[in-house]
């Protein structure tokens, strides 16, 4: 009967949290499987995980130099950490489905080749040749296929089920730029229309397709459009036809592809999730189930259905459990049916908070006091709305003074409750933080307006959906990457007290001159890990970032950039699509699709 309950604990615990791991039956089986899923071998993993992607700060180029035998060491304790994870993983499930699984094949590939890039790497360093540490591409994948995944694997299998109809549109829009540039080198390349800078106006085909690429990002406006309207006001007509189909136009379409192709994926995810959890459900039935009496109808005992609750989740309190199954038995039987059954994994998915009632601690320790009639008196001017109201003016007043200049004395002594002084120091030097939290008072006017509160709640309620936008980190890093391989050490920041004449192009001759130069932006790099990120960052914005493009004059290096940063634009964008079309949280089916199982949807009337 124990190994029964392990299983059954098991089959209930996989459904409420959405897995759909196929693995044997056997006790050793299930002890090995119930070892996989504990928290303890879960954060280990993701420890492990973050482990190996922060190496990237100590790895050359690096923020926090290290040797290459300690970075190396580390990787290679992570990379069998994995290894060992894997061989476990293998234990619990058979091994034709083992080697079926895709997410398997992606992990032994991964480490395989970090072990063989790692070999190679270290082997050129030690005899001085120049090597590149290509591997470092894939350590995010590992994110993605591990078995707990599920919500990125969901958000790219969303975006790999709407690239088909996405491709269409992005080869119209691409279609449409290219359209538009061309017109643009007809209508204003013979002109001999300067920029600002004094540079010919679209003259350079490369030059309009990029500028045009910008402009659907509104990054350059007006700025492109400037010289073009300075000439006549009529070209005007050309930007604005532009903008408003492929700003307005496209950028919808695209949404709206997005959008449908995730909302038709999704309904069938669903469905499968939902079938994958009633069957486990059922499987867990059959192995506790019971007749009622002779040639009745099976069931489960209210004995062991709180035994398996408390397998399940052993900190449930007894009023939790008590609610649950007088939920499941409204008729007080004593026993449950397969239907009522089948809804405990959605019963223990709901969140049940308890609220205690308890003295407040001067009422425990003064009593006399506090029952008094100066105690109630106070106590019912609190509880008063105008109290609330003359609380909530007085930080308002607080914030306006803290928002005026410290510096005039009229102002200092107003907010004489705030203001500390230390020595020959002003406030603002010593207590900056103290007055960041002092701002940070008027989150208690916006909770204590009921609109605001009900804004803030249903933030907080969608934050896993948020969470799932992490798949942002995983693009981020491969570029970051990618770009560190490619355009390290090409660009050089100086400390403005540096007299170095390399200051004035960034240490880089070929950008003497450019925007990117001229508005100091030689910290925006791809020397560090750090940097990177940031850089990506600011491309992702939107903002400017057509000037952190390096502007080098050779045509292949112009277009790696027009490849490598546009491209990561694209990529950002699609993914901000996915993330606005995101409007659930569940886990969703991955790798079995059990037979056929209908029920109809759980109810809970009785609640």
């Amino acid at each position: 009967m124990t190994e029964k309950f392990d299983l059954a604990t098991v089959y209930v615990s996989d459904a409420q949290y959405n897995r759909n791991i196929f693995f044997g039956t056997s006790p050793q089986a299930v002890r090995l499987y119930l070892l996989y899923n504990h928290l303890f071998m879960q954060t280990l993993v993701y420890v492990f995980i973050i482990i190996n992607l922060a190496l990237a700060l100590f790895e050359d180029p690096a923020v926090v130099p290290l040797p290459i035998w300690a970075t190396s060491t580390i990787e290679i304790i992570c990379l069998s950490a994995f290894t060992v994870r894997m061989v476990h993983y293998a234990k619990v499930i058979p091994r034709d489905k083992f080697w079926k699984d895709p997410k398997n094949i992606c992990i032994i590939v991964i480490v395989t080749l970090s072990f063989i890039d790692l070999t190679i790497y270290g082997a050129l360093k030690a005899t001085g040749y120049f090597a590149i540490r290509w591997s470092r591409v894939l350590r995010p994948l590992l994110l993605v296929n591990v078995t707990e995944g599920r919500q990125l694997r969901r958000a790219f299998r969303s975006i790999r089920n709407a690239l088909p109809q996405i491709s269409y549109v992005f080869l119209l829009f691409m279609f449409s730029v290219l359209v538009f540039s061309l017109m643009a080198l007809k209508l204003f390349g013979k002109r001999g229309l300067l920029t600002i800078d004094g540079s010919p106006y679209f003259t350079d085909y490369l030059d309009i397709v990029f500028d045009l690429y910008v402009l659907v990002t509104t990054a350059n406006s007006p700025d492109v459009m400037m010289p073009a309207y300075n000439y006549s006001v009529f070209f005007t007509i050309f930007f604005i036809l532009y903008i408003v189909i492929n700003t307005y136009t496209f950028m919808s379409f695209f949404l709206a592809v997005v959008y449908n192709n995730y909302k038709k994926y999704l309904k069938e995810e669903v469905r499968q999730l939902v079938k994958a959890r009633r069957f486990k459900m059922c499987r867990a039935f059959s192995l506790l189930r019971e007749t009622c009496g002779e040639g009745g109808e099976p069931v489960v005992t209210q004995a062991k259905w709180n035994h398996l609750v408390k397998l399940v989740k052993p900190n449930i309190s007894i009023a939790h459990q008590e609610l649950l199954w007088s939920v499941l038995d409204d008729q007080n039987k004593g026993h449950i049916g397969k239907f009522a059954f089948v809804q405990l994994a959605d019963l223990l998915s709901i969140q049940v908070i308890t609220v205690k009632s308890q003295p407040h601690p001067i009422q425990i320790c003064f009593p006399s006091m506090y029952n008094s009639s100066v105690s109630r008196f106070i106590r019912n001017v609190v509880h008063h709305r105008m109290f609330v109201y003359v609380y909530d003016l007085i930080i308002l007043v607080n914030a306006v003074f803290i928002g005026l200049d410290e510096e005039n004395p009229v102002v200092s002594n107003a907010e004489w409750d705030f203001v500390l002084y230390a020595g020959g120091y002003t406030s603002r030097q010593i207590l900056d933080i103290v007055f960041i939290l002092r701002v940070l008072r008027l989150i208690r006017l916006v909770d204590s307006i009921k609109r605001f509160r009900a804004i803030i709640n249903t933030l907080i309620k969608i934050g896993p959906t948020i969470l799932t936008f992490s798949q942002l980190i995983v693009v981020y890093y491969i570029f970051a990457m990618v770009g560190m391989e490619l355009f390290k050490g090409k660009v050089q920041f100086f400390e403005p007290n540096s007299t170095s004449p390399d200051q004035e192009y960034c240490g880089n001759p070929l950008l003497k001159g450019t925007t990117f130069a001229k508005l100091n932006y030689c910290k925006n790099n791809f020397n560090n890990v750090v940097s990177s990120f940031i850089v990506l960052l600011e491309l992702t914005v939107v903002n400017q970032w057509h000037d952190i493009l390096y502007k080098y004059r050779s045509k292949l290096i112009k277009g790696l950039l027009l490849f490598y940063f546009p491209g990561s634009r694209t990529v950002d964008g699609l993914l901000q699509r996915m993330f606005e079309t995101d409007l659930r949280t569940e886990d969703f089916n991955e790798e079995e699709e059990p037979e056929n199982i209908s029920f109809s949807n759980p109810a809970f009337d009785s609640v």
